[in-house]
């Protein structure tokens, strides 16, 4: 008898440790993440510093990331990009310097189609940003402080194919400015006079989509050499703003090339 017992003992716990691992897994994590750099052209105009339009090179590092929960029909998006630009006027006598970083979180509602090779994302996103634009010419206003955040209805989509042995993706991302809030120094007012004086003038100054019509649009095409999935394709950034009766607008155009990696994710609960 005792023999049976530990004979079926040998057999059965096995099983018994299978079956409590199975149970402990949980939270099954997929993560898209895409590092890009973007090259390009951009138009810059900021009536605080200068009434002319500059325009030059833009060069942009963006990190997208992408992360989904296994059964959940939700996705989060986590986006960082920092940019530098070098612009001249028309004549070519004045150049301007400037300098971007955004970090941006969204929540996303996913739909799949086509046997889940089509997957349409719907939501919303905040976007904060900070920077900087220079103008080496001025002699006053110098320089013009960038803080803001944006609030924004965002969408994407993302459609598989294969293309021979592998995978192929065309993706879609678009985000437009809705409401937010940034900081502005007045017509006429000095960076002197609010931060040496303390001479507050509407400088945080809520915004709509009215004050700042903005888009943000990238197109890639996502393709696999050797094991490695590349992506290229356009980034299109039009930023504008009319607020304490200053213009800014920030337009650029760039080529997009990097690389996607993914991953997946299991956390065990002991």
């Amino acid at each position: 008898m005792i023999r049976i017992l530990f004979f079926f003992a040998i057999v059965l716990f096995p099983l018994y440790i299978n079956a409590q691992f199975a149970d402990t897994i949980r939270n099954k994590k997929f993560i898209t993440n895409a590092q890009l750099v973007s090259v390009g052209y951009t138009n810059i105009l900021d009536t605080y510093l200068s009434q002319e339009k500059y325009t030059g090179i833009e060069l942009r590092y963006i990190s997208h990331t992408i992360r989904e929960h296994e059964g959940s029909p939700w996705s989060r998006l986590l986006m960082h990009q920092g940019s530098l630009s070098s612009v001249e006027s028309r004549s070519g006598d004045g150049h301007e310097f400037g300098g971007m970083y955004t970090f941006t979180y969204g929540l996303h509602y996913n739909w799949k189609f086509l046997s889940g090779k089509l997957t349409i994302r719907a939501g919303g996103q905040a976007d904060v940003n900070i920077g900087f634009l220079y103008n080496t010419r001025n002699s006053n206003n110098l320089a013009q402080f960038r803080l803001g955040l944006n609030i924004s209805p965002s969408a994407a989509m993302a459609y598989r194919f294969r293309i021979g042995k592998h995978w192929s993706a065309l993706n879609y991302d678009i985000s437009v400015p809705l409401l937010g809030i940034r900081f502005s120094p007045n017509y006429g007012q000095s960076y002197y006079e609010i931060f040496n004086k303390g001479n507050y003038d509407h400088n945080v100054v809520p915004t709509t989509i009215v004050s700042t019509p903005s888009l943000w649009q990238l197109l890639t095409f996502d393709f696999t050499l050797h094991k490695t999935t590349f992506r290229l394709g356009y980034l299109g950034d039009f930023e504008q703003a009319k607020v304490n009766h200053l213009k800014y607008h920030n337009y650029s155009n760039t080529f997009v090339i990097g690389i996607v990696r993914q991953f997946n994710l299991t956390k065990i609960i002991p």
